[in-house]
């Protein structure tokens, strides 16, 4: 049975949870708090099993994975049916691409950890922060509604769902969070409506979790 450490709002553990989604793999869910008793992932058990003591973190029998787009390619190489990625080696690497600019440019920006340094740190106040949040959201989605403008179908890539629109969906939902204006991202919006037809999609929402609003 594969088990999922995650934080019903994490963007990173929603991924994931989309992933298992459609392929359809069993699995449990071990809720992660991030914010209370300090935050769980501080947990002197939970460091043993990721020592950067984030979500989401995947174990299958003896393998532990950290890192979202390192659990998602394991999951598809592992358990090939209901692709994450096209088959072509254009299309892999546009589909990578993207996700990698939602993954590794506007994400670790606005992230729970870089928030709680802008308050507890930095001294911020809650006004600066979500200007900060929607700052980085609004140029990120800026240059993303481009190049999606250029390859997208039905989903990020063309017709089929991939790791782009795993990683997408998240973002969406963080950025609606923090009030984003998303008039402006014609297709990033038609590419979330899509998405929010199927299933797997829905069940992986941070609302449908068990340890939502826990």
């Amino acid at each position: 049975m594969l088990t999922l450490y995650g934080y019903w709002r994490s963007s990173a553990a929603y991924r994931v949870r989309i992933a298992l989604n459609l392929k359809q793999l069993p699995h449990q869910h071990k809720s992660i708090h991030l914010v209370k008793d300090g935050g769980q992932q501080h947990s002197a058990q939970y460091k043993q099993l990721n020592p950067n003591e984030l979500v989401p973190t995947l174990v299958d029998g003896d393998m532990v994975i950290n890192q979202s787009l390192a659990i998602i390619d394991y999951l598809d190489e592992k358990y090939p049916k209901v692709p994450l990625y096209p088959s072509d080696l254009t299309g892999r690497t546009a589909v990578k691409a993207l996700a990698y600019d939602i993954a590794c440019d506007i994400h670790p920006l606005n992230n729970l950890r870089v928030l709680q340094y802008l308050s507890q740190s930095m001294g911020v106040s809650d006004q600066q922060k979500s200007d900060w949040y929607c700052h980085w959201i609004e140029q990120g989605f800026s240059a993303l509604e481009q190049r999606l403008s250029q390859c997208a179908g039905k989903f990020c890539y063309r017709d089929t769902p991939s790791v782009a629109d795993l990683c997408l969906i998240p973002q969406i939902y963080n950025a609606k969070r923090f009030n984003v204006d998303m008039s402006a991202y014609p297709t990033i919006t038609r590419i979330a409506e899509n998405c929010a037809s199927l299933q797997a999609f829905i069940d992986a929402e941070p609302e449908q979790q068990a340890d939502a609003n826990s």
